[in-house]
């Protein structure tokens, strides 16, 4: 019984703080992705772009592709899990505030991150089907496969980068289901846990572990996603 109330307290409290986040950043809907994938490549702040990064894994893997990838893969995943934690030390009472920013941060790692793997991987980051399946890959295995499933993608991240042609209508389609998959995401799991545990430093170790266990399955997906298109 106590385990129901706790859920339905978590739900009850979704549907108010969500609102509240879309008055807060109203452009938390497609276009803060586009602008988190064009940071993730060219590089914002302390990070270089994604290219650069990952050509500085591949040298210190003495040329191995695979072994470059998996530590593009671990390097973001620490980033998420600090991002998770810094941005979640506030526990339920900032929920409302805080989100949209973890939720940015997220989108930044995870594209940069794909981004990353896709250029060990011969792609060319400035192909829109490119930038356009690094998206997709961002929603994780399972939602495209469901979103495959339901036609509401035409295609998993491979067939998408290597399409005959760009499609512009994929882009809208696109960008709208990663911020509602991100939203989701940093909202409605992190509101569940904190109203369940009550305790703000909690918070924060689970959001670490959450963003950080999201980063790492997109790396793994987006590793078995971009086959190699040609020796390096």
């Amino acid at each position: 019984m106590r385990s129901s109330l706790k859920r339905g307290l978590a739900v009850n409290t979704a549907r108010v703080v969500v609102p509240k986040i879309a008055d807060l950043a109203p452009g938390l809907t497609s276009s803060f992705v586009r602008e988190a994938l064009h940071r993730a490549i060219v590089g914002v702040g302390p990070l270089p772009p994604a290219a650069h990064a990952a050509e500085a894994q591949l040298r210190e893997q003495h040329g191995n592709v695979d072994k470059a990838i998996h530590e593009v893969i671990e390097n973001h995943v620490r980033y998420a899990g600090v991002g998770g934690l810094a941005t979640n030390l506030g526990g339920l009472v900032t929920a409302a505030v805080i989100a949209p920013v973890n939720i940015t941060e997220l989108a930044l790692i995870q594209c940069r991150m794909v981004a990353g793997i896709a250029h060990l991987r011969g792609y060319d980051l400035e192909d829109p089907r490119v930038r356009n399946a690094i998206l997709v890959t961002v929603l994780g295995d399972d939602s495209v496969r469901k979103m495959v499933k339901k036609l509401q993608l035409p295609a998993p991240p491979m067939a998408i980068a290597t399409a005959p042609s760009h499609d512009p209508l994929l882009d809208t389609i696109i960008t709208s289901a990663v911020a509602s998959d991100l939203v989701a995401r940093v909202i409605g799991k992190r509101l569940a846990t904190t109203v369940g545990k009550r305790v703000p430093v909690v918070g924060g170790l689970v959001g670490a572990t959450a963003d950080g266990y999201s980063t790492w399955k997109v790396g793994r997906y987006a590793d078995r996603e971009f086959l190699p298109r040609s020796p390096r």
